[in-house]
């Protein structure tokens, strides 16, 4: 299996993980992997695998690419994601979203609730449902609390994009797929979106696919 023998201790694991080198294998949706809850972190890893374990989450991050990953993605059941957002969108594209750059941060045991009652609704991807993208109505605004990699507390408000993409990682880590709060009448495939759906926001794919966007008139 890619992820290495998954009844093997967590630091055994990533060792095997990690042996070949480069961008890791990325599973997909229908690995059990994805919808278990991963173990919070609490030192099962010592400081150097660590390292190494982050450094390939990047790696493969940036590879694949993507601007977040967990560690289930790449079958390992620990409580950790990496983000990073260089956010290279139009100027009409970040206003509509709220898209602006985010440097690379580690999440270690994220956890993440909502700020207001405000949602936003934008098509949205994952790694591990290649092919495939679906309207999702998240959270405009959300407080992450979580550690970094050496420990440090993070406690922290995101908004627009960002909020979108911590909402999405931590989601992850729940054994949850974007899939599950998507509007499933939305799901196109990543040609049907190029070719009909690239617009800012998806007021105009709402309307000819038959879904409702949060604020919807319901008549």
């Amino acid at each position: 299996m890619a992820s290495g023998d998954a009844s093997a201790p967590l630091a055994e694991q990533i060792e095997q993980l990690l042996a070949p080198g480069g961008p890791l294998p990325i599973v997909a949706a229908g690995d059990p992997v994805l919808r278990r809850g991963a173990v919070p972190f609490d030192g099962q890893v010592e400081p150097a695998l660590l390292a190494r374990f982050v450094e390939a989450l990047r790696v493969t991050m940036h590879a694949a690419p993507g601007v977040g990953l967990a560690a289930p993605q790449v079958g390992v059941g620990l409580r950790i994601a990496v983000v990073e957002d260089p956010a290279p969108v139009p100027e009409e594209v970040r206003r509509a979203r709220g898209r602006v750059p985010q440097p690379f941060r580690v999440l270690v045991n994220p956890a993440y609730e909502a700020v207001g009652a405000d949602r936003a609704a934008f098509f949205e991807g994952c790694l591990s449902v290649p092919g495939w993208q679906a309207v999702v109505a998240r959270h405009a605004a959300v407080r992450l609390r979580a550690l970094d990699e050496h420990g440090r507390p993070v406690d922290e408000v995101f908004t627009g994009w960002p909020a979108r993409i911590v909402q999405h990682e931590t989601d992850h880590l729940d054994g949850v797929l974007y899939l599950d709060r998507a509007e499933t009448r939305s799901l196109s495939s990543t040609e049907a979106l190029a070719r009909y759906w690239s617009q800012p926001t998806p007021e105009r794919a709402a309307d000819a696919l038959g879904f409702r966007l949060p604020g919807a008139d319901p008549s």
